[in-house]
């Protein structure tokens, strides 16, 4: 009875060895992970950068009396629009009236003595050369004659003088604008060029817009043209647009006018001078907007979306790429700056290779992979996600 109880055991632990053993070898085999790719194919695109700005008027006059005396009158409207000769103040005008006609006065009296001053000076030259006068008589005749005359020329600066000054007792406007506060009142007392304006006036239609540039991305921008890596003889290459401080873009494109040739040793930085037109009056001196400026047309321009860079522990960007035997590899790469969701790569990554997008997380270095569809891979949530950066410079 132990024998065959010996017997039946070792009959089932036999069976049981093979029915494991054959369970084994039907196991299936690991699976390849899928990965979603991105082929790279290089493609114009025009950079551009957006930097702050201050809205500054296209022209500024301040008014300034040109006479002293008493304002009798203003009359204009503070914050209205002017235009070039419109009368501003009128400053009392007795004083300078009367000083005008003294000197028109005297100015006539001075003319009136000439012509007898004149015909004594020719009789005596005619009776100098029959002898009938002395030469100190004909001499001091014809002194007389040259005071006479410089008299009259003297007098006629007066005049000139005096109208002059009657006419700046009528301030007006020397350039078209808007007009702001006046500083003065009726009844008050202004003196000749004082240093207080009795009020400005701005040119707004159209204005500036001033853009401090570092002198850093001024040289980095020359390097790369330099570099051909960029190229500004597209059209519309000094077109500029200004978004507003509440976050909209202002409607009218405006023209990069000039660079300036004088860098700001307090900041470090060149001005930026466009003009925009301005007929509705929104942009406003002291203003501050963003402008986006056009930095020139890269040719071969290699975009990839951001959820295919990864970080090394060192903080630099790396990408997984799929070769021609679908094994993965590591890339290093520079970037350039962020383009909407996009990075723009300046090295690491060359025409026709197959970026890793989706599944990035399920693969490592060296590791073969099955390309597939995009749709069909791995959630996009699953990539490593990449803090933006504004530029990283190469």
């Amino acid at each position: 009875m132990n024998l065959k109880m010996w017997l039946a055991a070792v009959s089932f632990f036999v069976l049981l060895t093979v029915g494991c053993q054959n369970q084994k070898q039907e196991a299936p085999a690991p699976r390849t992970p899928e990965v979603a790719t991105t082929t790279v194919q290089p493609q114009p695109i025009m950079l551009t950068f957006e930097l702050p700005g201050r809205i500054s008027a296209y022209r500024v006059a301040e008014i300034r009396p040109q006479v002293s005396g008493l304002i009798q009158k203003r009359r204009f409207v503070e914050g209205a629009d002017v235009k070039a000769g419109d009368m501003l103040y009128q400053i009392d005008p007795a004083s300078f009236q009367a000083a005008l006609n003294n000197a028109d006065a005297a100015l006539g009296r001075s003319e009136a003595n000439l012509p007898a001053i004149q015909s004594r000076t020719d009789r005596y030259l005619e009776l100098l050369a029959d002898k009938a006068v002395s030469q100190q008589d004909y001499d001091d005749a014809a002194a007389a004659l040259k005071q006479a005359e410089a008299d009259v020329r003297y007098w006629k600066a007066a005049v000139e003088t005096a109208r002059i000054n009657l006419a700046y007792t009528r301030i007006t406007a020397p350039i078209s604008g808007r007009i702001g506060r006046s500083n003065v009142t009726e009844g008050a007392i202004v003196t000749a060029y004082q240093p207080v304006a009795l009020a400005t006036i701005q040119q707004l239609d159209p204005i500036y817009v001033d853009v401090p540039q570092s002198t850093t991305d001024l040289l980095r921008l020359k390097r790369r043209l330099e570099d051909g890596r960029l190229n500004q003889a597209s059209k519309n290459q000094q077109a500029v647009t200004l978004v507003m401080e509440e976050g909209p873009a202002y409607p009218l494109q405006g023209s990069l006018q000039f660079r300036d040739v004088t860098v700001d040793p307090t900041t470090g930085s060149v001005i930026l001078r466009a003009v925009f037109p301005n007929p509705q009056g929104i942009l406003l001196p002291g203003m501050f907007v963003r402008a986006v400026m056009k930095e020139g047309v890269n040719e071969a321009a290699i975009l990839i979306p951001q959820q295919a860079v990864s970080r090394d522990p060192k903080g630099n960007p790396t990408a997984l790429i799929v070769d021609a035997a679908d094994t993965v590899q590591q890339r290093m790469l520079v970037l350039d700056r962020a383009i909407g969701d996009q990075w723009l790569v300046t090295s690491g990554l060359g025409r026709g290779d197959r970026v890793i997008v989706e599944g990035i997380q399920k693969v490592r270095p060296g590791a073969a992979v099955k390309v597939v569809a995009l749709e069909s891979a791995a959630p996009a949530g699953e990539a490593k996600s990449v803090a933006p950066v504004d530029q990283q410079s190469n």
